[in-house]
């Protein structure tokens, strides 16, 4: 588990029903930065992000935002939030009628953007984190999984264009057959 300080309780009673696909490079389009080791997403996640650091972070300043999980370009899984508490990742959102999606969701980050096409690995990584995910929670499944564009339409855009969604799904729902079929 990374230090994080950007997350609360969920709401009393409120199951995890839902997985949010983000992206995120801190400065825009750059990657592992400063270093691999420590980039600067997980400074930011820490609420340890020197904004002089890059002109870009002068408006992060005050910003407190975390993920559940990043997912970097080399594959590596890194969790900032247990998932049973509340990260910071969804803003103003809404997903079938119930607004305030930081209360039932998982918020999956993969260090990229929106134009920029994801590496095989981080998708290896996401099929088996969110295989793993939906056989922890029982209200998850393939139809469960959104993009933070389908939360926050018109607001944000994540994980844009590049991501491969049929790919993805497709991966995962095999996946998951290959594991029923196997317990069978």
């Amino acid at each position: 588990m990374r230090p994080c300080t950007h997350w609360d309780e969920r709401p009393d009673g409120t199951a995890i029903s839902l997985l949010v696909i983000h992206n995120i490079s801190l400065p825009p389009g750059q990657f592992a930065t400063p270093h691999p080791d420590r980039p600067y997403i997980d400074d930011f996640f820490g609420g340890r992000l020197d904004c002089s650091a890059h002109p870009y972070f002068a408006h992060l300043q005050g910003v407190r935002v975390s993920a559940h999980c990043v997912i970097y370009r080399d594959g590596r899984v890194w969790q900032y939030v247990p998932f049973e508490k509340r990260a910071w990742h969804a803003g103003v959102s809404q997903y079938q009628g119930r607004e305030k999606c930081n209360d039932f969701s998982i918020g999956i980050e993969l260090e990229g953007s929106d134009d920029e096409p994801f590496t095989p690995l981080q998708y290896q990584a996401l099929i088996k984190l969110c295989d793993a995910l939906i056989q922890q929670y029982p209200l998850l499944s393939v139809q469960t999984i959104v993009g933070h564009s389908d939360i926050a339409p018109g607001r944000k855009t994540d994980p844009g264009p590049a991501f491969n969604w049929s790919d993805f799904l497709a991966d995962l729902t095999a996946l998951q057959h290959a594991g029923r079929t196997q317990l069978e």
